[in-house]
C-alpha cells in the first residue's frame, strides 16, 4: 500500500480532526509541537499541518493525497478537489443576519445595500442569486461590528452558537448553507492512489457516529 499525505489544518478544527484520525489508529495521535510536517515511520500516513484556508490548495496542488477542510472555504475557494466525505465536525451555518430592527425584505429592498464579509465570492453569489446588487465590505475580522458602526447594512458570516450576533444586536435574517469539515481529494491520487484512498475513506467513515455518518459522494468543483 502507497503511503498517504494528509493536509490537517490548524487552530480550532486541528483537535477535533486529531481525535477523529485517532479512532483508526492503536493508540490517540499526537503531533509534535510545532512540527509542519511530520515524517513518522510508525504512523500510516505523512501528514503536513496548514492554515485552514491553505488545506484545499495544497490539496488541490499535489502537495497532498488528502485534507480536512471547511465547507466554507470550499465556497469560497473553489478548489478543484474531489469532495469524499461529510465528517460532520466543525459544524456551524453560514448565515445573511442584520441589525434587530431590520428584516430580510427590509434589507434586500435597500438602494445602496452594503454587506460586510470574510466571503467576498460566496456572497456576491448569494446576493446576485437574490437578485440584488450590493457593495461587499471585505474585513478579517469582528464582521459583527460592521453595521454597528455604520459601515455596513448586515453581514454574511459563521454562526454556531448565535452568541456573537446577540452581543451586538443583530440575528440572523436567513440561513443560507449548512458548514461542515469535508475530507476532499487530489485528482491524481485518485487516480494513482485509488485503493489506499479507498480504504481510508472507508475505516474514516466507519468512525463517524452512526446518525452523523453521510450517504453521499460528489464532486466540488467550484462554489
Amino acid at each position: 500500500m502507497k503511503k498517504l499525505t494528509l493536509t490537517i489544518p490548524t487552530g480550532r478544527l486541528k483537535d477535533e480532526v486529531l481525535e477523529l484520525l485517532s479512532r483508526l489508529l492503536p493508540a490517540p495521535l499526537a503531533l509534535p509541537p510545532r512540527q509542519l510536517v511530520i515524517e513518522d515511520p510508525s504512523l500510516p500516513w505523512r501528514i503536513i499541518l496548514s492554515h485552514p484556508k491553505d488545506v484545499a490548495t495544497y490539496v488541490e496542488h499535489g502537495a497532498a493525497d488528502l485534507g480536512f477542510v471547511g465547507k466554507d472555504i470550499l465556497l469560497e475557494r473553489g478548489n478543484e478537489v474531489y469532495e469524499l466525505l461529510d465528517l460532520h465536525i466543525g459544524k456551524c451555518i453560514m448565515v445573511l443576519a442584520g441589525p434587530e430592527s431590520v428584516t430580510k425584505e427590509d434589507l434586500l429592498k435597500r438602494e445602496h445595500l452594503r454587506i460586510a464579509t470574510k466571503y467576498p465570492h460566496f456572497t456576491r453569489q448569494y446576493i446576485q442569486g437574490q437578485g440584488m446588487h450590493a457593495d461587499l465590505v471585505v474585513l478579517y475580522g469582528s464582521i459583527e461590528l460592521a453595521p454597528a458602526i455604520g459601515i455596513a447594512d448586515g453581514i454574511v458570516d459563521l454562526v454556531s452558537t448565535g452568541k456573537t450576533l446577540r452581543e451586538n444586536r443583530l440575528h440572523i435574517l436567513e440561513e443560507i448553507v449548512p458548514i461542515s469539515t469535508r475530507l476532499v481529494a487530489n485528482h491524481v491520487s485518485m487516480k494513482t492512489k485509488t485503493m489506499e484512498i479507498e480504504e481510508f475513506t472507508r475505516t474514516l467513515k466507519e468512525v463517524i457516529p452512526y446518525e452523523d455518518r453521510p450517504e453521499a459522494t460528489q464532486r466540488t468543483s467550484g462554489s
